[in-house]
């Protein structure tokens, strides 16, 4: 695949648009009245804890990127896939959530011993932020 022209033909405001709204479904999805707070049970920690988690931008600026990236690869695919509308994007997006965040999710959150209820809601968010965003770039494209 000649990844350069597949980039040059993306529609930028349509990646744009799935970054934010990737963002703004995580930070709604994680809000203690929301899912908050069963996911901080689930991993042991409370509002205190994780407000005093050094690191800063150590820690947003990955998880920035990779959604970023997520939704740039997401353009590429959906794009040379001939994928032209919100259903055939999502669908698509949800598959791929499924199998490789969801999986991975599953994968590591087993081996490390963690509840299923982590595995649960961090599924869940990918798999709604990714199919929200393929459904956009669908759409738009």
């Amino acid at each position: 695949m000649d990844w350069a022209s597949h980039i040059s033909q993306i529609n930028w405001l349509a990646v744009a648009l799935a970054f934010v709204l990737s963002m703004a479904i995580g930070f709604v999805w994680y809000l203690p009245a929301v899912l908050g707070k069963r996911w901080m049970a689930a991993i042991g920690k409370t509002e205190e804890d994780l407000k005093n988690i050094s690191g800063g931008a150590g820690i947003w600026v990955p998880m920035m990127v990779t959604a970023a990236l997520t939704a740039v690869l997401l353009a590429v695919l959906i794009s040379k896939l001939g994928l032209d509308n919100a259903a055939a994007g999502g669908l698509f997006a949800l598959v791929l959530g499924l199998v490789f965040r969801a999986g991975g999710h599953v994968t590591h959150n087993g081996f490390a011993g963690r509840p299923t209820t982590v595995t649960l809601i961090d599924s869940g968010h990918d798999l709604l932020a990714m199919t929200v965003a393929g459904a956009i770039i669908g759409a738009m494209s």
